[in-house]
């Protein structure tokens, strides 16, 4: 195969006189007719028509001759030896052309690559060898079309370039792989089209498209020249990524929220988004861009100036500037670094913050009100699981709690008093739950279990070195630590009469003052006394102090026993068994008879007693029905010890008071006696009265207990 050279030519740049005597010597060193190569429009390399290639011709019948036919006249476009350089006289001819010289060794014309190849389509048969190679020797991809448009001849290059063969290309019409647009555009106007880029899912290839003309200026066909370029369809690719980044950038700046502005290391505005806060900028920004941005702090429009904050500190900076409406505005500059470390880029965030700070106060308003109503539910939530704690359905009880309800709208002092057992603290809760101090402490101090020379150190405190074993730093007596509060004193008759003063002195004054101090403290504290002594009595003895006693004795509650409540026996009962059985994970229930004989039971120890008898029958029961048989095993003593009179605890019809009587006297018996016969006899009654009334008491029962577990 027969390869041809290419040597390299000094590029001359333009057409001066320098360059006249350059172009000569060039010349003139070329002892042999040549054809320029081109790349993009610069010649750089020249392929030389030396002996072996005109040998080629000349057996192929293709002579030297045939050159110097179709050469033009290097003078007849212009004076070579005068004013021409090599590159001007490119442009001027306009096409690739060979240089042909004459015998005497200068050149005398130049000759078109196109003639050379119309020359070869006439002798087709006898030049084949040659155009292949040529075709071969020349390093760019080359297509050979005819004049019905089809391929009849390339090179490996060009079927490389285009990832094809030659069985698919050759006798195919060319535009299955090139522009049809841009063959037909040659063949109907005889011009060359350079440059055009053509891009598919095979290739990615840059095309020049040739007419070879004939003596008569007809098109005979085409060459198409294709240039691989393998980063063409990368750089493609590329492009519409980066075209495809600059909409989403684009989108995106036109979707945020603040105003973005991007400055240059200079401080000269170089874009912004389409976002722009309103009464701001005086001025268009468009107006702005390429000036220096520093200048407006100068001028007063706002101040601080991010950017020149940015380029004294290089590091991220947050200002909040303010314009001379008086609106505010924070801004935050980022500054962009380049790959040598210099400032390159300042990237300004703004967004006016005069709405949100007004509505930041709003929110702090609406969230102390949302805290404030959160409290308050909670203190609904609260006092509601408190009530329902409190366990109750007699009407004595439930006037009762309708006067806590009350008293807790107020700091009054308070005094209960019952009998023990009777539930004075649950009231005293009650009280703290349902009140505007629920949210402060409740303390509770039992006067009687503390020994009297601690009682004292207990309820008022004591200073540092007060005495002798003290706390060396002291120590805050109840009433400070309940301040705000409520201190519940329970036992309060067992006080000694020297602090019996100074708990007077307490509730007149409103302060406390520490032992072994002087200095009085001033404390708001609530005072609930309990007892269950008689306090008018104790008065009258000179055991209690009779203005303790009248200042104590504010709102006075007298809590009934538990005898005098009986419809609350049965819900306290069964209210105290559901606890045990969650508890212990049993199953006890209370027959009906059995809750008869406790409601008959006068409860001396009041509720106190009750949860302890229902706690040592849950442990002690064999099955899990609690009868009245078992239940009167722990209750028979306290008929056998005390003997109680009925007791009727209000005015009511002398029958009614009697059938009270009747119906407690018959369960006692038969609880007693077990049998009817042994009842009538201890009662004095016939067998029948004593059956029949006792029925007809278990038959109410039995209803009562329905409604009960009903509700």
């Amino acid at each position: 195969m027969f390869s041809v050279e290419m040597e390299k030519i000094k590029p001359i740049i333009s057409v001066t006189a320098e360059h006249q005597e350059e172009l000569k010597s060039t010349l003139n060193n070329i002892k042999e007719p040549f054809i320029f190569l081109e790349k993009q429009n610069q010649l750089f390399a020249y392929v030389s028509l030396n002996n072996q290639l005109l040998e080629r011709l000349k057996e192929n019948h293709f002579s030297k001759d045939i050159l110097l036919n179709h050469a033009k006249s290097i003078e007849s476009i212009c004076h070579l030896s005068e004013n021409i350089s090599l590159p001007a006289l490119f442009q001027i001819i306009g096409e690739p052309f060979a240089i042909i010289k004459g015998e005497d060794g200068k050149p005398s014309g130049y000759i078109r690559r196109e003639d050379v190849l119309a020359e070869l389509f006439k002798q087709e048969n006898k030049s084949v060898d040659l155009l292949k190679i040529i075709l071969t020797s020349i390093p760019m991809g080359i297509f050979v079309l005819d004049k019905e448009k089809r391929i009849i001849n390339c090179n490996e290059a060009g079927l490389k370039m285009i990832k094809s063969t030659a069985e698919k290309v050759l006798n195919f019409p060319a535009e299955t792989i090139f522009s049809k647009e841009h063959i037909d555009n040659v063949f109907s106007t005889g011009k060359t089209l350079l440059n055009h880029l053509e891009i598919t899912n095979e290739m990615g290839v840059l095309v020049d498209y040739s007419p070879i003309m004939n003596y008569d200026d007809v098109v005979e066909g085409i060459i198409i020249v294709v240039q691989d370029l393998p980063m063409v369809e990368e750089m493609a690719m590329e492009i519409e990524y980066i075209k495809d980044l600059n909409k989403d950038l684009n989108a995106i700046l036109s979707s945020i929220y603040d105003e973005i502005l991007v400055v240059n290391a200079k401080g000269e505005l170089i874009r912004f988004s389409d976002n722009i806060i309103q009464d701001f900028w005086k001025v268009d920004l468009k107006e702005l861009i390429g000036k220096n941005i520093l200048e407006l702090e100068d001028q007063g429009l706002f101040t601080p100036s991010v950017t020149r904050l940015v380029l004294e500190k290089r590091k991220k900076v947050s200002v909040v500037q303010e314009t001379k409406t008086g609106r505010k505005i924070l801004a935050v500059g980022n500054p962009v670094f380049n790959e040598k470390g210099e400032l390159d880029r300042i990237i300004v965030a703004s967004r006016d913050i005069t709405e949100t700070t007004r509505l930041k106060s709003e929110l702090l308003e609406m969230r102390k009100i949302s805290e404030q109503y959160k409290k308050e539910l909670d203190d609904f939530k609260s006092k509601d699981r408190f009530l329902k704690k409190l366990i109750y359905c007699s009407p004595k009880m439930e006037k009762i709690m309708n006067q806590v309800k009350k008293i807790a709208d107020f700091s009054s002092t308070v005094l209960l008093h019952g009998e023990s057992g009777v539930g004075k603290e649950v009231i005293a809760q009650a009280i703290h739950q349902l009140g505007k101090r629920s949210s402060k402490p409740f303390l509770k101090l039992n006067c009687g279990a503390i020994p009297e020379n601690l009682l004292e150190s207990e309820l008022f405190g004591y200073a540092k070195g007060a005495f002798t074993g003290a706390d060396k730093n002291g120590k805050e007596g109840y009433f400070k630590q309940a301040n705000e509060g409520i201190l519940f004193l329970d036992e309060i008759g067992e006080m000694p009469m020297h602090l019996q003063v100074k708990l007077l002195r307490v509730l007149q004054e409103q302060e406390v003052i520490p032992i072994g101090s002087t200095t009085p403290i001033k404390v708001n504290v609530q005072i609930i006394a309990a007892t269950n002594k008689k306090l008018e009595k104790m008065v009258e003895e000179g055991t209690f102090r009779e203005d303790l006693f009248y200042r104590l004795n504010v709102i006075p509650l007298h809590i009934p026993p538990l005898r005098e409540r009986t419809e609350d026996i049965s819900l306290l009962s069964f209210h105290f068994l559901q606890k045990l059985n969650e508890k212990y994970d049993r199953n006890y229930h209370l027959t009906p008879d059995a809750v008869n004989v406790m409601e008959f039971y006068p409860w001396p120890g009041n509720v106190r007693e009750l949860q302890n008898i229902i706690e040592r029958l849950v442990v002690t029961a064999d099955h899990s029905a609690i009868d009245a048989e078992f239940v009167s095993q722990f209750l028979s003593l306290g008929y056998e010890h005390k003997k109680m009179k009925p007791v009727i605890t209000r005015v009511i019809p002398l029958q009614e008071a009697i059938d009270h009587v009747e119906e407690q006297l018959i369960v006692l018996a038969m609880n007693q006696y077990k049998t009817t016969t042994k009842a009538a006899k201890a009662l004095g009654i016939s067998q029948s009265s004593v059956s029949r009334k006792y029925q007809k008491i278990l038959s109410e029962k039995n209803m009562n207990i329905e409604n009960l577990s009903t509700i």
